[in-house]
């Protein structure tokens, strides 16, 4: 039987009391705080405030299309009602903006981060994401993260000039680490963020210790894992990869994806109202963390996509990058990566201040970029033009198989 939790009846009253005399919450990030680059553009305004700016910028790239293509967890399957990464981020603004306004924070930053946190994950998901690195890495001893990746994008390739806290907030999201407590660690300055992108790209141990610098960041981070949580079980049981949800420990948190959300949003808001940092109830911390190791244990383990990323996925997406990096090298200008990549980021970006001309940049990183972009599909087609008759074939499972 479901089971829902409420607010206890003494927090409610608190917020109705707050609320009557206006109250602010002091620890929020207000817009007045907002930190550019270039602060001499992208100054708010009445219909456009600081951080709804950073939203509209994300929603606005061409990047943000993909989203709709690119596998959240289950790669592989025509199937309209599968989660995709599209869906993923709009969730996990909602349940954020949800926690954010009762603890009286800033929505518009939380939307922001939210909006950006994943767009510049790699087609076919976190399988995706470890063969690019494992190609990254081979050619360069530099690693790739999804989650600086996607400050790349939204700082490098399209540089959009957005706020310091909505691409701290994106680098720091890491939704694979649960904690029990969130604090944020307060930095004012680009040459901080920075030397965080660079430590994480030498070191990839050093991603996993970022701190969000604002209380809205860490909304953000915790709202990625009840976004996914119940919504994965709810996609393996509609592929019948699992039966049922009767195989996952209910505990405090719940099982389904309806609890997950309602029973986590009102432990978190019960233990971090009015405080400079997130809390959740022990009790509660362990079951997210059971929650997400039996995740692991009965749906992302998957033998059989496991085995179609290996023999197929990885060597194509390594043939694409190996020929591109030779393109590039020979400076083949009807190449994909010239013609299909370097040209449109130059045509979209052509009135957007740069430090240097994006086709400078190390061959490697353009060939990262170029394939980090890509959607399952756009990887899948580029591979047959690239190399056709190849012995490398991919196999959607459709809607009546």
């Amino acid at each position: 039987m479901a089971k829902y939790i409420s607010l206890s009846k003494e927090l409610q009253e608190r917020i109705h009391a707050d609320r009557a005399v206006g109250w602010k919450n002091p620890y929020a990030c207000t817009n007045d705080m907002v930190i550019r680059r270039d602060d001499t553009h992208d100054r708010a305004n009445l219909w456009r405030p600081a951080f709804v700016r950073d939203c509209e910028k994300i929603l606005h790239i061409p990047y943000y299309n993909r989203y709709s293509d690119k596998t959240q967890v289950f790669s592989l399957y025509r199937n309209d009602d599968i989660s995709r990464r599209a869906q993923h981020v709009q969730l996990v603004s909602r349940i954020a903006r949800n926690i954010g306004a009762v603890l009286g924070l800033n929505l518009d930053l939380i939307e922001a981060i939210s909006l950006g946190h994943d767009i510049g994950h790699t087609p076919f998901g976190h399988e995706g994401e470890r063969i690019l690195d494992d190609l990254y890495c081979g050619h360069t001893g530099r690693h790739f993260n999804h989650n600086i990746h996607s400050a790349r994008v939204l700082d490098v390739i399209f540089p959009l000039n957005l706020s310091l806290q909505t691409l701290d907030g994106i680098i720091c999201h890491n939704g694979e680490l649960e904690q029990q407590e969130y604090t944020p660690v307060h930095y004012t300055d680009f040459s901080t963020f920075d030397a965080k992108m660079e430590r994480c790209t030498l070191d990839p141990k050093k991603n996993k210790g970022l701190i969000p610098s604002t209380l809205e960041a860490c909304v953000m981070r915790v709202s990625d894992i009840i976004a996914y949580l119940g919504k994965d079980r709810q996609d393996a049981i509609r592929l019948e990869l699992i039966p049922d949800d009767s195989l996952f420990a209910g505990e405090d948190i719940g099982k389904t994806n309806a609890e997950i959300i309602n029973n986590m949003t009102v432990n978190i808001l019960e233990n971090s109202y009015g405080k400079p940092f997130l809390q959740m109830d022990r009790s509660f911390y362990e079951a997210f963390s059971r929650g997400k190791k039996q995740n692991y244990q009965l749906i992302y383990g998957n033998e059989k996509i496991s085995k179609v990323f290996g023999e197929q996925i990885r060597p194509m997406m390594e043939q694409i990058y190996e020929q591109l990096l030779r393109d590039l090298q020979q400076h083949k200008k009807d190449s994909y990566i010239y013609t299909h990549h370097i040209d449109y980021i130059n045509e979209y970006t052509r009135y957007l201040r740069r430090s240097k001309p994006y086709e400078e940049s190390d061959p490697n990183e353009l060939v990262v970029d170029y394939i980090a972009s890509m959607t399952d599909d756009y990887l899948i087609d580029l591979h047959v033009h690239m190399f056709p008759g190849s012995k490398y074939h991919i196999s959607y499972q459709g809607y009546f198989e």
